[in-house]
This record gives C-alpha cells, sequence and structure tokens, in this order.
C-alpha cells in the first residue's frame, strides 16, 4: 500500500492504477480543478501527502504545473511517454503496471530553488540538445531519471529542480546510451 495519495487526470488513469498498485486516488478530472476536488487534494496533502502522476502530454503537464504551484511539496511520478502510448492516445490509462510501478519507485520533489548545478552546456555537450536525436535522447535519461520528457528548457529545470545529483546524471546517460545501442 502507498501512503500518499495518488493524484491522477481521469477515472480510466486511477482505473490503471490500481491494477498497478494498491494506493488511493484522487481524479482531478481534467485542467479546471473544481474547489471540491482541489480540497481533496489538500487534505491528502496535508494528512498523508500526495504524488503527482499525470499523462506525459501537454495537458497533464499544464495540470502537473498547476498541482505543484498549489502543493509545493507533493512528489512526483512521470511515465515516460512511449510507455502511456497506444496508437496516437497518450496516457496513465495506456500504462502497463509495471512502467506505472517503476514511475512511482522513481518520486521525487520539486525543489523551489534552482541547485544550478547543470547548465545548457551539460545538456548540449551529452547530445541532449542540438541534434535530430536530442528529443529522444532527452525521453531516455529523463525515463532512467524518473523526470519525464521535457524540451531543452523544461529538462534542464527538472534536472536543478528535482535534486539531480551528477552521479545519476552520469549514470542516466550511460543508461540511455545502453538502452539506444541495444
Amino acid at each position: 500500500m502507498i501512503r500518499q495519495v495518488i493524484v491522477a487526470e481521469g477515472k480510466s488513469d486511477a482505473a490503471r492504477i490500481a491494477r498497478a498498485v494498491e494506493a488511493d486516488v484522487i481524479v482531478t478530472e481534467g485542467y479546471t480543478l473544481r474547489p471540491a476536488v482541489v480540497a481533496d487534494i489538500r487534505a491528502a496533502y496535508e494528512k498523508r501527502g500526495i504524488i503527482i502522476l499525470t499523462d506525459p502530454d501537454g495537458p497533464g503537464e499544464r495540470i502537473r504545473k498547476r498541482l505543484a504551484a498549489l502543493f509545493p511539496e507533493a512528489l512526483h511520478a512521470f511515465v515516460p511517454k512511449e510507455d502511456a502510448k497506444t496508437g496516437d492516445d497518450v496516457g496513465i490509462e495506456n500504462a502497463s503496471p509495471e512502467a506505472i510501478r517503476e514511475a512511482l519507485g522513481k518520486v521525487r520533489v520539486q525543489h523551489q530553488e534552482d541547485a544550478g548545478l547543470f547548465t545548457a552546456a551539460d545538456l548540449f555537450a551529452a547530445g541532449l540538445t542540438g541534434s535530430c536525436e536530442a528529443s529522444r535522447k532527452r525521453a531516455a535519461v529523463g525515463a532512467a531519471l524518473g523526470i519525464g520528457w521535457g524540451n531543452a528548457r523544461q529538462f534542464l529545470k527538472r534536472l536543478n529542480h528535482f535534486g539531480i545529483t551528477k552521479e545519476e546524471w552520469e549514470q542516466a546517460l550511460s543508461a540511455a546510451r545502453e538502452d539506444t545501442h541495444a
């Protein structure tokens, strides 16, 4: 049983999460975040903590950003886009139970302070910007680190706000190289 309450977008996501883990889930029902839903999330946040697990797409990221602003000490879990995709549909409801468990095993808290440990030069040197393969490489490194995919600017922000260490960075780069050469 996961102690924290998982916050997901829809009922289908909640059903898929229930297949993967034993946990309580609150459904946002989209970006609007009705006052009653915010009150439920706040109560869970204050009593047990929450894990934000939204879809790895634009709307999911907007919901995550809004929730992170409301609940700054929330934990974040990311299912990689390729693990949450069926045809053209991207969402947690498409993820395997294993992918959901793996994401929940890599939860992170988003620090409000920018650690400043990583720079755009680090991304460029690692091939995560400036090449046609950069997006795919960021996705692989983001999956290894448990911080999800993002464009270069967003990815750099996540590196510096999710407390990634240089050792974790090196390990993730190595794992991503092995995955892309397999």
